[in-house]
């Protein structure tokens, strides 16, 4: 799974889930659903104790599960989940290590920011996607659409604040695409193993960023 087939299956999905859990299994249960959903794409958080060895299981599972790490806050932690089959590399802010370390391995990187000037900083320094968290406390998406008219290249995952009331004024508002955690996985489904609410959640989130792409290809 090359570098390109990454970017453009975030693109084309327009979600990007993050499992932030503290149980192995839960991580687990959440690919699984989210792939037969139709959502084979899937943030493992660092803060999982057993991040890298739960990427490693999933990626031998489903070879064609989009697999990322979440959270990386060095070149020891990007060097150790590339190894066991991450396939881009995100953060909560701009970490030029992680950076670095994604771009000499030819792995996708989404470095966060929050401000217009660490967006451009992080563009320039070589992130594919910038990840704008939390996006609700950066004026949520009367921001992202300010922040576009500029910055119409520079192609932004949103996060931090994306819920089912939120996701749609999002992609109208010019992202590339929404990072969704617990309002796409919420604790207790994953807890409980509610294939069900966790399908019928994606299958919405997926709706609203759809019809928002066809409102502005519309407009």
């Amino acid at each position: 799974m090359d570098k390109k087939y990454v970017l453009a299956k975030i693109e084309e999905l327009g979600i990007m889930p993050c499992a932030r859990v503290k149980v192995d299994a839960q991580a687990r249960f959440a690919a699984e659903v989210l792939y037969s959903a139709g959502i084979p794409v899937l943030e493992v958080a660092m803060t999982l104790p057993d991040a890298s060895k739960v990427i490693e299981e999933l990626a031998k599972r489903y070879p064609d599960l989009v697999l990322g790490a979440g959270t990386v806050l060095d070149e020891q932690e990007a060097r150790q989940v590339v190894d066991a089959g991450a396939r881009f590399l995100t953060s909560p802010g701009f970490v030029p290590e992680v950076v670095a370390y994604a771009r000499k391995m030819n792995i996708a990187v989404f470095p966060g920011a929050q401000t217009a000037t660490e967006v451009i900083g992080a563009w320039k320094a070589g992130g594919d996607f910038i990840k704008l968290f939390p996006a609700a406390t950066a004026g949520g998406s009367h921001f992202i659409r300010a922040l576009k008219v500029p910055l119409p290249q520079i192609p932004l995952i949103v996060t931090g604040g994306v819920n089912q009331l939120t996701a749609f004024d999002y992609i109208l508002a010019g992202a590339t695409a929404i990072g969704v955690g617990g309002e796409l996985l919420p604790k207790d489904a994953l807890r409980d193993r509610q294939h069900q609410r966790i399908r019928e959640l994606a299958k919405r989130f997926l709706h609203m960023v759809n019809d928002a792409r066809e409102q502005l290809e519309e407009g």
